[in-house]
């Protein structure tokens, strides 16, 4: 992906639009918002992938895609660990803090770490904090729910 831009288009499944943010070759933002912003272009492989997804055809991956990732380093960890939950699968935020490299499970502050990691999440869908049953996403709920639901989750 070597663009730069904003790509959107309408979602029937999530009664909003998917729109996508990508500076320097990298997603920097996903959003659904109610309208795409008027500069936004429909014509985007990684929308095209993403509305494959959205048909349910399971076997789409994003694992290829480039997140710029901005958050702090220990944010960055464990929304790593979140883009290795499959389709399908769901993982509480115990869990998730399990399998982060130096997050405790049983410490509250790593805890509080995790969840803010998944509130901060800037690409929700290609990071699937969706997965993360009792987690916040920083999708809407609403396409949170409907994500989950298209995953039989």
């Amino acid at each position: 992906m070597e663009d730069a831009g904003i790509y959107a288009r309408e979602a029937a499944y999530l009664e909003r639009a998917v729109q996508i943010g990508v500076a320097s070759g990298r997603v920097i933002s996903v959003s659904f918002p109610a309208q795409p912003d008027d500069d936004a272009t429909a014509d985007h492989p990684l929308l095209d992938r993403v509305f494959e997804y959205l048909d349910g055809v399971s076997d789409v991956a994003f694992d290829d895609v480039t997140v710029a990732l901005t958050v702090p380093t220990d944010q960055r960890a464990v929304l790593e660990q979140v883009r290795t939950i499959p389709y399908g699968e769901s993982i509480d935020v115990a869990g998730l803090a399990a399998m982060t490299p130096d997050v405790d499970p049983e410490d509250d502050d790593d805890l509080i770490l995790v969840r803010t990691a998944l509130e901060a999440n800037p690409a929700p869908l290609l990071i699937p904090d969706h997965r993360v049953r009792d987690g916040p996403s920083a999708a809407p709920p609403a396409v949170e729910q409907r994500l989950r639901s298209l995953e039989g989750l």
